[in-house]
């Protein structure tokens, strides 16, 4: 049975773990993510479970994501868990969907959590309650310790804000569940669902939620380096990382057709290309550099062109699971280099839209992508504009000892 808490009111949270945060790479979205051995939503669920103050959880979660939500949570108690609930197109639509699926009465504290903070601790979840109960919000804020600019739209300096008075806040965000079931209410009502998170939705319906002191080890994981140093913290002997250097290739005839894919992006053509897949030559190559630098094998390997299940598919998939095979090793991407040789079509247009494309899959920034394009001066098959190639070379570093066994 659900334990008691010893608080007068139900305590409830809710963690949100809808969103598709591919940033963090590794083809998963990031709260499923392996992290020292178990999905990154296992641990924030345990954090959860682990606090006698906490008499229910309650997760939402992506609709296709069920799966991973089992499997993630299959470790947990039941009679903590409540049945997950599938998330909104929004931060704001998903919250609200927890909130009208809790019942508990109006006084109950909820506490809204995002998954992606598994290094959550007990005592702050029981300072997340205890202001919630006293003030009937409870934010957990940091003080700012960088001097913050205010900039125009050309990236030059308008002013110096005053950072006395700035705070930077976290979760878990606590509050009485009527009063915050009512503002998100609210804010559906209006339309308004841009919101990044609880305490601004209570304050524009014309509340100001108090807060409490944070926890700067309290960190939300969203790029690959974070899931590197979330490794170093909970790994008992800091492994040290290799550098390692590999290419790929990739090449496609053209054939009937009105598009061909590239970098990720479609592309207007008065030809397609003969492939299995979508026939992406840019992302098999960056593909094939990646396994190669793990030595995993290939694209033909893992994706292997008798297999239908292939046929046609998005090639940002393959690359999504190569990300992930080298995050599944422990390693971090720090650059990847294409150059795409072609008559024709032309690149340079549509060279930012693949860097930002292979950026986001990849969970790496833009500026860790580079695409050049050429030709191959009218010789050979390529010349004759009869089809496409691709080189790709990256550079990724591993552990040391090789594959994590935890």
């Amino acid at each position: 049975m659900t334990p008691a808490s010893p608080f007068p009111v139900p305590v409830i949270a809710v963690i949100v773990a809808a969103g598709r945060g591919l940033r963090a790479g590794g083809g998963l979205p990031k709260q499923y993510r392996m992290l020292g051995g178990k999905p990154v939503l296992t641990r924030t669920l345990e954090a959860f479970a682990a606090s006698p103050l906490v008499s229910r959880i309650v997760t939402a979660v992506h609709p296709d994501d069920m799966a991973h939500y089992k499997a993630a949570s299959a470790t947990l108690p039941s009679t903590r868990l409540g049945p997950p609930v599938p998330g909104g197109a929004t931060r704001c639509a998903t919250v609200a969907r927890a909130l009208a699926a809790i019942d508990a009465p109006d006084e109950a504290v909820v506490l809204i959590h995002d998954a992606a903070r598994p290094f959550v601790s007990l005592a702050l979840i029981e300072a997340a309650v205890t202001t919630a109960l006293l003030h009937g919000s409870a934010i957990p804020a940091l003080d700012v310790t960088d001097t913050v600019k205010r900039i125009d739209a050309d990236g030059r300096i308008v002013s110096t804000l005053d950072r006395a008075s700035l705070r930077t806040v976290q979760t878990p965000q606590g509050f009485r569940l009527g009063a915050i079931r009512a503002a998100h209410a609210k804010a559906s009502a209006a339309g308004r669902d841009d919101f990044t998170d609880d305490a601004a939705v209570l304050e524009w319906a014309g509340v100001e939620p108090a807060t409490f002191a944070g926890d700067p080890a309290n960190i939300k994981l969203t790029r690959s380096e974070d899931f590197m140093s979330a490794e170093r913290r909970l790994s008992p002997t800091p492994r040290s990382l290799r550098t390692r250097v590999a290419t790929g290739y990739d090449v496609h005839a053209f054939g009937p057709g009105d598009h061909v894919w590239l970098g990720g992006v479609r592309i207007a053509h008065d030809r397609g290309v003969v492939a299995h897949s979508d026939g992406d030559v840019a992302l098999h190559a960056l593909c094939d550099a990646l396994f190669g630098a793990i030595g995993d094998g290939d694209i033909g390997v893992h994706f292997p062109p008798s297999d239908e299940r292939w046929r046609g598919a998005s090639s940002d998939r393959f690359l999504a699971f190569a990300c992930e095979r080298v995050a599944a090793r422990g390693g971090v991407i720090d650059h990847v280099d294409l150059s795409i040789i072609c008559e024709r079509p032309k690149v340079g247009p549509h060279r930012d839209a693949m860097r930002a494309r292979i950026a986001e899959v990849a969970g790496i920034s833009t500026d860790q992508v580079g695409l050049k394009a050429t030709t191959s001066e009218r010789l050979g098959f390529i010349g004759r504009a009869e089809g496409l190639a691709a080189l790709a070379t990256v550079t990724l570093r591993l552990p040391e000892d090789g594959p994590d066994e935890r």
